[in-house]
């Protein structure tokens, strides 16, 4: 068989003598002769191009070594005191066994590999390792001595408690890891290392219990990752999700997110899998029900039959913010349909403009009103509320705009979009609201019921990575579903979601 090498783009080309010929990507292996290595890296960092990629080059026991970061992911302080270990050698105490007796020595650091592949390295220092190449060694070794940019954990915004833990998730992974560990010290807890983005490079980290999560799901999920082909995640988790989820054209969330560890813990415990995303202080919790996302950690802040009561009302207010409006436009256009003793629910006046076009004007509104609150700086923000409530309410009431009820309803709805603990379910429900008033403006009675039939069977249709989306109302189950509608008392939840197929069913 006879070989034709292409060094072209760095390709090696195999001719069989059958016309056929193979491409193979060559590796490109870490050279004895420093120079080589050292030209490769700096092309391949941009060393003269980018000025945050340092190339530093030194002689230690008269022998031509090289470091390779980036200014401000590493640990000055311990380069310094690295440098000062190497800098106190002797050259016959690196004559043999060079590699050896400087990672297992001379390198008095924890976290020491060495990597025989020069692409390997350039990944790993633009990740934020130090790389340390050595003359007449062809490994480079590798120094996990990085640090990141990072706030100080916070309590979420959108997860608040009045009791409780006031940290939450970062935008590091490795502080994330740890804030996880410390609520989870079970000894099967997995913290498995993925990278995804084929120039983003991302780290992401799939978390579960062994002992508890269905192998399964856990494999399910490890492969939904791994078939992620794109250049990277500019979104993080939310580019994550899009992949793995599916359902591009459907509002509602297939995972949740959650900001706080202590929430993340209470998943894992119960079979969960969460995918942890280097850059983004949300974590994904996979697989999720409808039912998840109206739960929330101040229900378990407090006593059962105070938590039962708070989730009460939590659902009272998520049911209003879907129906109430598209119920009262069908009373309003169709009074006959409401009984004498409550045919004050309907307008005396519908003003100027039709119903439908005033309830859609104050969604837009609402809309634009929450867009720039979002860009709004926090010391202009009671300004910004006082011009929406003179503008939206008592001047556009006033020249005829809209009528009181009209304003009034949709601001029921308007809380109960806001009470909605998912920011992703409440934009979802928002939708469906808007879909409903219009098949009810289009098809009165007819509209509003199909309309309704059409939600719960999109709903019942809709799968998280294999569980139906509405357990345990379909396919129903009376102790889950009694454990959805009420808070039970924690020493009464002695069993796992069956839906999740834990290892251990058993708390």
């Amino acid at each position: 068989m006879s070989k034709l090498i292409n060094s072209i783009h760095g390709k090696v080309w195999e001719n069989d003598g059958s016309g056929n010929d193979l491409e193979q990507q060559e590796k490109k292996s870490v050279h004895l002769n420093i120079d080589e290595n050292n030209c490769f890296l700096q092309e391949e960092l941009g060393v003269e191009k980018s000025f945050d990629v340092i190339q530093l080059d030194v002689v230690y026991a008269e022998r031509k070594m090289a470091f390779f970061f980036v200014d401000g992911f590493v640990k000055d302080d311990i380069l310094h005191y690295l440098m000062k270990a190497l800098s106190d050698l002797e050259k016959e105490q690196l004559e043999s066994d060079t590699l050896s007796k400087l990672v297992k020595l001379y390198i008095p650091y924890v976290e020491v590999e060495t990597a025989d592949d020069l692409d390997k390295v350039v990944d790993a220092v633009l990740a934020g390792q130090t790389a340390l190449v050595v003359d007449e060694i062809n490994k480079a070794i590798l120094i996990d001595a990085r640090t990141y940019p990072v706030r100080g954990p916070e309590e979420p915004d959108t997860e608040r408690v009045v009791r409780g833990s006031r940290d939450g998730y970062v935008e590091t992974i490795v502080f994330n890891t740890a804030l996880t560990r410390r609520r989870v010290r079970d000894r099967t807890l997995r913290m498995e290392y993925m990278q995804v983005g084929r120039r983003s490079k991302t780290d992401i980290v799939v978390s579960y219990i062994e002992d508890i999560a269905d192998p399964d799901m856990v494999k399910k999920i490890k492969e939904s990752l791994s078939k992620i082909d794109t250049d990277g995640l500019p979104m993080a988790e939310k580019t994550i999700e899009e992949f793995i989820s599916g359902r591009h054209w459907n509002p509602y969330p297939m995972v949740r997110y959650t900001e706080r560890p202590d929430t993340a813990a209470a998943h894992l415990y119960e079979g969960h899998v969460c995918i942890i995303v280097d850059g983004s202080p949300s974590v994904i919790i996979t697989p999720t029900t409808f039912w998840h996302h109206l739960q929330h950690a101040e229900e378990y802040r407090n006593k059962p039959i105070v938590g039962a009561y708070l989730r009460l009302v939590r659902f009272l207010a998520v049911w209003a913010s879907i129906f109430l409006l598209p119920l009262w436009y069908l009373f309003a256009i169709q009074p006959e349909l409401l009984p004498e003793n409550l045919s004050f629910i309907g307008p005396n006046d519908t003003g100027e403009l039709p119903l439908i076009i005033q309830f859609l004007l104050i969604e837009l509104g609402l809309d634009i009103l929450r867009m720039a609150a979002i860009h709004t700086p926090s010391s202009l923000a009671t300004a910004l509320g006082l011009v929406a409530a003179l503008m939206i309410g008592q001047v556009a009431v006033e020249v005829g705009l809209f009528i009181n009820e009209v304003v009034l309803y949709l601001a029921i709805a308007a809380i109960g979009t806001f009470a909605t603990p998912s920011y992703e379910m409440s934009l979802a429900n928002r939708l469906m609201r808007i879909g409903l008033l219009l098949a009810t403006s289009f098809f009165q009675t007819y509209g509003f019921v199909i309309g309704i039939l059409f939600f719960i069977l999109m709903l019942a249709r809709l799968k998280s990575f294999g569980v139906p989306y509405l357990w345990p109302f379909i396919p129903f189950n009376l102790r889950a579903f009694r454990d959805v509608l009420l808070r039970s008392p924690i020493p009464l939840k002695n069993r796992r979601p069956k839906f999740l197929h834990p290892k251990d069913p058993d708390r």
